[in-house]
C-alpha cells in the first residue's frame, strides 16, 4: 500500500536542460481527457517523426540519435510530470492518452507526413507504447525497450509456481493501493491487447538488466504484427541499450524506422 502511495504521489517536477542535437520548439498539446502536456519538438527534415516517451530526460540520447538522421522528434512530460497537468502515476496508468494526443499533434505538423509517425518507448514508456499501438493504427512503427508489468494480472503471468504464491499478496496490495490513491482502474493486461498490435514492432530487452523485463518477450510473441523483431541484450542495463552498444543500437533502431517510415518516400 505504501508503494501504491509513492507511485501516485512522487513524480519529477523539474524540467532538465535540453541537449537534443538540434534546435527545438517549445510545444504543448491537449489530451482527450483535457490535460495540457508540455514538451519539445525538433522539426523533421525527412517527413517522418518519432515520439520518444516518456519524459524529457531519459529519452534525450535517443532524440539526438534520431535527429542526426533527419527525423523529427517529439518528447514531452507525461501527465503529472514536469510542467504537464494531471496526477502522478509512475506506472503510467492512463498515459496511453498522452501518446494518442502526441500522434494528433504530429499529424497537424506541416513538416510531417501523417503516415510516417513512429514511437519509441522506454521502460514504462515501452509498455505504454505497446498499449497505444493496440489502440490506434496511426503509429507506423513502434520500438518498445524494457517493457515490464504495471498491474496485478500482468504480474501474475510473469511468475510461476512458488514465486507466484510468494509474490501474489504484494502484487494485490500494490495494484489495489495504486487504484485507491489514483482513483482509477488498472490499465488492460498487455497480453490481452498485444494481438491487436498490427504496426511493425521492434522489441528490445535486457535479460540481465536488473529490472524484470521477461514479459517483453511474451508481448513480442503475442503481438499481431506481421513484421516484428526482437533483440535481447544480455550485457545491457535496464533501457541501457543505447549506452551498451551505441553503434549497433543506432544501426538497428534507425534501420527499423528507415524501413518502416521512409520506405517509398
Amino acid at each position: 500500500l505504501g508503494f501504491g502511495y509513492v507511485i501516485t504521489h512522487v513524480m519529477r517536477q523539474t524540467v532538465p536542460a535540453a541537449n537534443l542535437g538540434a534546435a527545438h520548439e517549445n510545444v504543448s498539446f491537449r489530451t482527450s481527457d483535457g490535460l495540457e502536456l508540455q514538451g519539445w519538438y525538433v522539426p523533421s527534415k525527412n517527413g517522418a517523426a518519432v515520439i520518444a516517451f516518456p519524459g524529457r530526460s531519459g529519452s534525450q540520447a535517443h532524440t539526438r540519435m534520431l535527429v542526426s538522421h533527419g527525423y523529427g522528434v517529439l518528447l514531452f512530460d507525461r501527465r503529472g510530470e514536469g510542467k504537464s497537468e494531471g496526477d502522478s502515476n509512475l506506472l503510467g496508468w492512463g498515459a496511453d492518452k498522452d501518446i494518442l494526443a502526441a500522434i494528433e499533434f504530429l499529424k497537424a505538423r506541416p513538416d510531417v507526413d501523417p503516415g510516417r509517425i513512429g514511437g519509441i518507448g522506454l521502460s514504462v514508456g515501452g509498455e505504454l507504447m505497446l498499449q497505444a499501438a493496440s489502440e490506434t493504427d496511426e503509429l507506423a512503427a513502434v520500438v518498445s525497450e524494457g517493457a515490464g508489468t504495471r498491474q496485478l494480472s500482468e504480474q501474475l503471468e510473469e511468475f510461476h509456481g512458488f514465486e507466484r504464491v510468494l509474490n501474489a499478496p504484494g502484487f494485490v496490495f500494490m495494484t489495489a493501493g495504486t487504484a485507491l490513491f489514483s482513483s482509477s482502474a488498472p490499465p488492460p493486461n498487455l497480453t490481452d491487447v498485444a494481438p491487436k498490435i498490427k504496426a511493425p514492432l521492434f522489441v528490445i530487452w535486457a535479460p540481465n538488466g536488473g529490472n524484470i523485463e521477461h514479459m517483453s518477450k511474451k508481448y513480442y510473441e503475442l503481438a499481431g504484427s506481421s513484421s516484428k523483431q526482437i533483440w535481447a541484450m544480455p550485457t545491457a542495463k535496464h533501457v541501457g541499450g543505447i549506452r551498451d552498444q551505441p553503434k549497433e543500437y543506432e544501426r538497428r533502431v534507425v534501420g527499423f524506422f528507415d524501413s518502416n517510415l521512409l520506405a517509398g518516400s
